[in-house]
């Protein structure tokens, strides 16, 4: 699944299970690997030690800080496959371990300032601004531990597998005997007979058992105490000396928690995000650019779903996904036609609303008055229908925008894919 397509799919998911409780839509806060590791290092998980630079020029202290023998470096962005990845500079992998000390400069000076292409960022790829140099570790053994809120549960699963350093998918489809689900009582917390429950379906022996089970017990406390819907480490490692370390970290977060969580939500680094995303977040507006030319303003993921496949169906190219929800206002439709406008690859519009909570009038008076203010000239297809549509249809009619009205979404996608044939 590409990482356009997956992220339509999962804001289609998230905005269809908001469209029942009138729940506003929210962009999921995202991390980088320093700050999950830092938090995690905060709630008293091993982790390895590191440093992050944004300049070459600070690598050589660094390294001598770290005080080991060989180093990890890590181009930090919010895209997997990272390690499989090509830098604009030449430079292939965004992550390489260095023995050569004396060369990790220069292997970050081709990191920062380039973009790293992988196979979920877009085409260009991503530009590096920070490096993360980390001590690199012998490992024994590799496992997986995952812990996630699971309806079927009604509260916390922890998700342990002694086979890590893989996908669990294909670790569940392959050998499904390996993956352990152990739910935790929400009231009563993690306790020590599930600490070494896990610790021993993980296939950790002798005293590594307690040490594995004191690393789940703070991981399960750090993932209630930050609020985590999901906290997944792959892998999470058994060491020669003894150790049991997260190596990678994966971070969910409840952003209706977000007045509890402040302090974890500023990190947020939204220079990766398409700028019309965020504009759209700010006034409460789920938004997704797409690369065609005909901007869609709808209600409701279903319909917003329906709508971009009839326009494919009549030979366009859909712009956007962008779902104004149930509770719009006449500001949020002002705001959702300055982003579709401010697109200058978008050349006409189509706006299809089914008015169930939502009042036609409302969507009407928006649209006129984003209309005028930005001085509209692009074609406008509206397909208006439901609560109070009659009195939008007045509205539109009396708005003296050049507006082209159509009865049901299959007309509209034919006339808005014609206003730009």
């Amino acid at each position: 699944m590409s990482s356009m397509i997956g992220r339509l799919f999962c804001k289609h998911q998230q905005v269809l299970r908001q469209a029942t409780t009138c729940i506003v839509p929210v962009r999921h806060l995202n991390l980088h690997e320093y700050q999950s590791k830092a938090l995690m290092a905060d709630h008293g998980i091993d982790v390895q030690k590191f440093y992050v630079t944004n300049s070459s020029s600070e690598v050589d202290p660094l390294v001598k800080k770290l005080n080991c023998e060989e180093i990890v470096i890590k181009a930090q962005i919010l895209a997997g496959g990272r390690g499989k990845g090509e830098f604009t500079s030449g430079l292939t992998g965004g992550v390489q371990v260095t023995k050569r000390l004396d060369t990790a400069s220069d292997v970050v000076s081709k990191m920062i300032g380039y973009n790293l292409k992988t196979k979920q960022t877009p085409a260009d790829g991503v530009t590096v601004n920070k490096v993360m140099l980390a001590e690199a570790l012998d490992i024994s053994r590799e496992t997986y531990l995952a812990i996630l809120m699971d309806r079927a549960y009604d509260g916390p699963v922890i998700i342990a597998s002694p086979e890590g350093g893989v996908d669990i998918e294909e670790v569940a489809e392959k050998a499904p005997e390996k993956v352990f689900k152990i739910p935790v009582d929400i009231y009563e917390g993690i306790t020590d007979e599930i600490a070494q429950k896990v610790a021993e379906c993980l296939e950790f022996k002798g005293s590594l058992v307690q040490a594995a089970a004191d690393q789940v017990k703070a991981l399960y406390q750090m993932f209630c105490a930050v609020d985590a819907t999901q906290v997944e480490i792959n892998p999470f490692v058994e060491t020669p000396d003894g150790r049991v370390v997260c190596i990678d970290a994966k971070i969910g977060f409840d952003d209706n928690a977000k007045f509890r969580q402040q302090k974890i939500f500023d990190q947020e680094d939204d220079s990766e995000s398409d700028p019309r995303e965020i504009q759209a977040t700010k006034y409460n507006l789920s938004y997704i650019g797409m690369d065609g030319n005909i901007g869609c303003m709808v209600n409701g993921a279903g319909l917003a779903m329906a709508t971009m496949d009839i326009i494919k169906l009549n030979k366009g190219s859909p712009a956007n996904f962008l779902d104004v929800g149930g509770g719009v206002t006449e500001k949020q439709v002002f705001h959702a036609f300055k982003i579709l406008t401010e697109d200058s690859n978008v050349k006409a519009i189509l706006v299809n609303i089914f008015g169930g909570i939502v009042n036609c009038a409302t969507i009407a008076r928006g649209i006129t008055s984003a209309g005028k203010e930005i001085k509209l000239t692009l074609p406008l297809v509206v397909r208006l229908e439901g609560t109070n549509v009659d009195e939008a249809r007045k509205i539109l009619s009396n708005s003296e925008l050049d507006i082209i009205a159509a009865d049901d979404l299959g007309e509209a996608a034919q006339k808005a894919v014609a206003s730009i044939s």
